[in-house]
């Protein structure tokens, strides 16, 4: 069963539309990590996930509509929402009691103790860092025992030591209790780390979903070939060139004349096989692409189709 399955989605702000026929697929366990450019419809999208903005338009699923659906979900969405003369604790109990949590003090210490803040005592949330407050708003999303948790850049605020660790505490929170969690994030690397599912987000539009395994695969090692006849290279190299199974070798030719090679090849075999065949190779050479260039590569293509 998915967690969250979306067809169609719409929203409109005065006549304009923020989110514009969204699909995605999110499934339960997964940790989905949102990829978009400020403005493309993130937190819009997970406001009406949350039920914290109304649809104006299409249909939103969780865990196959099972009842108490959207109470099932934890959010973190923009700004934590903090009353400043408040302690974390207070806040914490104040939360607890509005969900109606049996025994809500251990609760509420647990939860705090687990994001770092603990030993705030008495201090007022008004005097909290950024970070201090994206690690109390996680808290507060986990008030209720979530099966579904929304978090819009958590990692916020935070210096590396403290996102490495609220990174760690995310994939604990999903191995061992089961949650779902979908993650905005700008920090790339830090999803890289711990995402199992991605979804690509331009002009309001679901570019592209896919496993962390298919970003991988596109994302890893290339080679450019360039020869004086980019035809037969090509030719020569599609049919003699093994091909792997697990990683299927790709095959690009570029509009500069040069040939990009992708997948599960041997640049050494490739290198025989022009030799063996007379070709005259100009260039050869190797290529890594990392995961930002890959999706704004997405992000940009999306923005041009939608510009025609």
């Amino acid at each position: 069963m998915d967690a969250i399955r979306i067809r169609s989605l719409a929203k409109r702000y005065a006549g304009k539309r923020a989110v514009d026929d969204l699909a995605m697929t999110v499934p339960q366990g997964a940790i989905y990590g949102f990829v978009g450019k400020n403005g493309t419809g993130k937190s819009t999208v997970m406001k009406m996930i949350a039920g914290l903005a109304t649809p104006s338009g299409g249909e939103i699923t969780l865990f196959g509509n099972a009842p108490g659906g959207v109470q099932r979900v934890g959010a973190l969405i923009e700004n934590p929402g903090l009353l400043p003369h408040m302690s974390a604790f207070d806040t914490m109990m104040a939360q607890a009691l509005a969900l109606g949590v049996a025994d809500p003090k251990p609760v509420c210490r647990d939860l705090l103790d687990q994001v770092g803040l603990g030993g705030t005592g008495r201090k007022k949330t008004g005097g909290f860092s950024l970070g201090m407050k994206q690690r109390l708003g996680l808290a507060l999303a986990l008030v209720g025992n979530p099966d579904l948790l929304l978090l819009d850049e958590p990692l916020n605020g935070l210096d590396p030591d403290g996102a490495r660790t609220m990174r760690n505490y995310l994939v604990r929170l999903n191995q061992r209790r089961g949650i779902t969690i979908v993650i905005s994030s700008h920090v790339l690397d830090q999803l890289e780390r711990m995402c199992t599912h991605y979804g690509v987000i331009a002009n309001g539009h679901m570019v592209r979903e896919m496993t962390a395994e298919q970003v991988q695969s596109e994302c890893g090692d290339s080679l450019t070939v360039r020869t004086a006849d980019t035809a037969t290279a090509l030719a020569v190299l599609e049919e003699r060139l093994p091909d792997n199974p697990a990683d299927p070798v790709r095959f690009a030719a570029e509009p500069d004349g040069s040939i990009t090679i992708a997948g599960g090849f041997d640049a050494a075999e490739v290198s025989r096989i022009l030799h063996e065949t007379n070709q005259t190779v100009l260039e050869l050479a190797a290529k890594s692409r990392d995961m930002e260039d890959y999706f704004v590569a997405l992000m940009d293509g999306a923005r041009t189709e939608g510009s025609r």
